[in-house]
């Protein structure tokens, strides 16, 4: 078997040995031995996100006479490359690291430091040029960098995937509403035969459902907007220029047509990702309130008719829920003469 060919790097931890075409360093591939831990790697709308800050900082701090316009112009062109997902393969670190992602913020700025190496026509590795620290981190920390990738790919999501799909599937169930507002069929609560309903009537509710979940997804982005960027290390905005967080959210609202806005606690902004669980409660909702639509439509065509009362077992979809009830309590108001079927000491519920 032939042996790949490799290349020695040295970093502040000393000199380690990787495959000679792989564009990320010695600090990440150090990494990628120390987090052997499931083999899941960072998602596409992460890594792109990481791509955008490290493109909207080398503009930033080129606008603000920090940067050369020889290597701005390469990290631009290194970053957009990130960006688009062209060098996806060199990001090879599990997401399972250390807790503030240094390792990753890492990675990126040494994938884009040897892309810049390439792209000047000098071999991977060299720092010649473009220094994955000094000038692709330039005014960033991992503790800033981070988060805000966490924000921006989450709310670039929730803007370009998830509420274009609500709009879509909303249109489709209106449209089921006002097609099916002339059929009549028997309503069903507690699995049981109730009061006749219109089928239209049904998808209307499962609209207004979907569109509930586009609201919440809309405020979840309102939410994301905020970025930690401009925080650094601890939230003090150390060894970077006063304007950059400013300049670095123009360029990502240039890119993104989102108006980001810069923290407004940066002192606890690094740790403050109780706003990313906002874009996940708006999914959970929806998934769960769009996981009962189809349960919703077998169970009103499913198990008990008006004339068939004395079956005791519905199964609900392919047989993954199935209701026994062995006691019953009376109905209530216009239902008054059915029975539903209680929770009681004798009745069980399986999963």
């Amino acid at each position: 078997m032939t042996e790949k060919p490799t290349r020695t790097e040295k970093d502040s931890m000393g000199e380690m040995t990787l495959p000679a075409s792989a564009l990320h360093g010695a600090s990440t591939h150090r990494a990628v031995l120390n987090f052997p831990v499931s083999g899941y790697r960072f998602s596409r709308p992460f890594i792109r996100a990481l791509g955008l800050i490290k493109w909207a900082a080398a503009q930033a701090n080129h606008d603000l006479g920090l940067l050369d316009a020889e290597r701005s112009a390469l990290i631009v062109q290194a970053a957009e490359e990130v960006v688009e997902g062209k060098l996806d393969d060199h990001f090879p670190l599990d997401i399972f690291q250390t807790g503030s992602g240094t390792s990753t913020n890492t990675n990126a700025n040494e994938v884009i430091a040897n892309r810049c190496a390439q792209l000047a026509g000098k071999p991977i590795g060299s720092r010649e040029l473009v220094h994955p620290n000094d000038h692709v981190n330039m005014g960033q920390s991992s503790n800033d960098v981070i988060p805000s990738a966490i924000h921006i790919s989450a709310a670039e999501q929730l803007k370009t995937c998830l509420i274009p799909a609500l709009e879509k599937l909303h249109t489709a169930l209106a449209a089921k509403a006002k097609e099916f507002w002339n059929i009549m069929k028997i309503g069903r609560t507690h699995l049981m035969d109730a009061t006749p309903v219109r089928l239209g009537q049904e998808f209307s509710g499962y609209a207004q459902q979907v569109a509930y979940a586009k609201e919440r997804a809309q405020k979840s982005i309102e939410a994301l907007r905020e970025l930690a960027l401009g925080g650094t290390a601890v939230g003090t905005g150390l060894n970077r220029h006063v304007d950059l967080p400013e300049k670095m959210l123009r360029h990502l609202e240039q890119h993104t047509g989102i108006a980001f806005y810069e923290a407004l606690a940066r002192e606890r902004s690094p740790m403050r990702n109780w706003r990313n669980p906002a874009s996940g409660d708006a999914t959970w909702q929806f998934h769960h309130a769009g996981q009962g639509k189809p349960g919703n439509v077998r169970i009103s065509d499913d198990g008990l008719r008006t004339s068939d009362r004395q079956r005791h077992h519905h199964y609900l979809g392919r047989g993954q829920w199935k209701l026994r009830a062995q006691r019953y309590d009376a109905g209530d108001g216009a239902q008054s003469p059915r029975v539903d079927p209680a929770a009681g000491k004798r009745g069980r519920c399986f999963l």
